[in-house]
């Protein structure tokens, strides 16, 4: 739709030396999330992939885990004044059959990167509600240098990052480093729901066989959208949470932070890691 990006004019000092030219940036719009017809959720994000974002964060809510289980997925009302479309409402229709959770005031939220429960209540929210515990068939095995080059090949793949460096970035890796998927957005959950609602779309899940990379920190919401996937490994650039730690001990996520060249540390899951001297 050509909104991804937009252009603004701006004032540019350089070394004291004072110019005007137009500025491109990266689009931030609400999207509402409506299940069957009934608000759910409603997230800033930039436009795009917005059928996947919409089932992705259905999986990570534990409402979705195959494809199967979707009718359809629409976008809906929210037409402007002159009645074009906004297309930043998205319906997503349940199949016959599949439950409907029940949608209260509690669970109709605005995310931000930091949204969900906190402490114990949101690690036995994840428990009860995971479909595919993550077990490895046969188990993934990473060496920490193939790891320390995902980071760069992540940057290398962000197209819109390089127009405007003000999105963030998912991609899912096979363990032998072969970029699958990637998307950008400028929430980085909303990254990885796009990753995570393709799959469910092309039947992939679980993603047993993946390795989540993001740009930035690896929040509590990040884990809970790997674990909800199935994704045995989370890699971030920089620091995770205390929650995002123990959600990752908790089920048996490889959690890895602080990944930046030949350096990272290993906060869960490290049987995964082909840890070889000074452990």
């Amino acid at each position: 739709m050509g909104r991804v990006t937009e252009r603004r004019r701006t004032i540019r000092i350089r070394d004291g030396v004072v110019t005007s030219r137009p500025d491109t940036l990266v689009a931030e719009e609400p999207l509402e999330i409506r299940l069957n017809g009934k608000p759910l959720a409603i997230t800033m994000r930039t436009p795009g992939d917005d059928f996947a974002l919409a089932a992705g964060f259905l999986v990570s809510e534990g409402v979705l885990h195959a494809g199967s289980q979707v009718r359809s997925i629409v976008y809906c009302a929210g037409a402007k004044e002159d009645g074009t479309n906004t297309y930043n409402v998205v319906d997503v229709a349940l199949a016959d059959g599949v439950p409907v959770p029940d949608i209260t005031l509690e669970r109709n939220v605005y995310t931000t990167s930091s949204c969900g429960l906190c402490g114990k209540a949101s690690l036995d929210a994840v428990r009860t509600t995971a479909h595919f515990p993550i077990a490895d068939t046969p188990p993934v095995r990473v060496e920490p240098a193939l790891l320390a080059g995902l980071p760069d090949r992540l940057r290398a793949a962000q197209r819109v990052f390089d127009r405007t460096g003000g999105l963030h970035a998912a991609a899912l890796f096979s363990p032998e480093g072969e970029l699958l998927d990637i998307r950008e957005d400028v929430g980085r959950h909303n990254a990885v729901d796009k990753l995570v609602g393709r799959a469910l779309t092309d039947d992939r899940l679980p993603l047993s066989r993946s390795i989540l990379l993001v740009s930035g920190r690896a929040s509590f919401e990040l884990a809970q959208k790997a674990v909800m996937a199935g994704i045995p490994v989370l890699a971030a650039v920089s620091a995770p949470s205390s929650l995002a730690v123990d959600l990752a001990a908790e089920t048996g996520l490889t959690l890895v932070g602080f990944l930046r060249g030949n350096n990272m540390n290993v906060y869960a899951g490290d049987e995964r890691i082909a840890l070889r001297t000074g452990v």
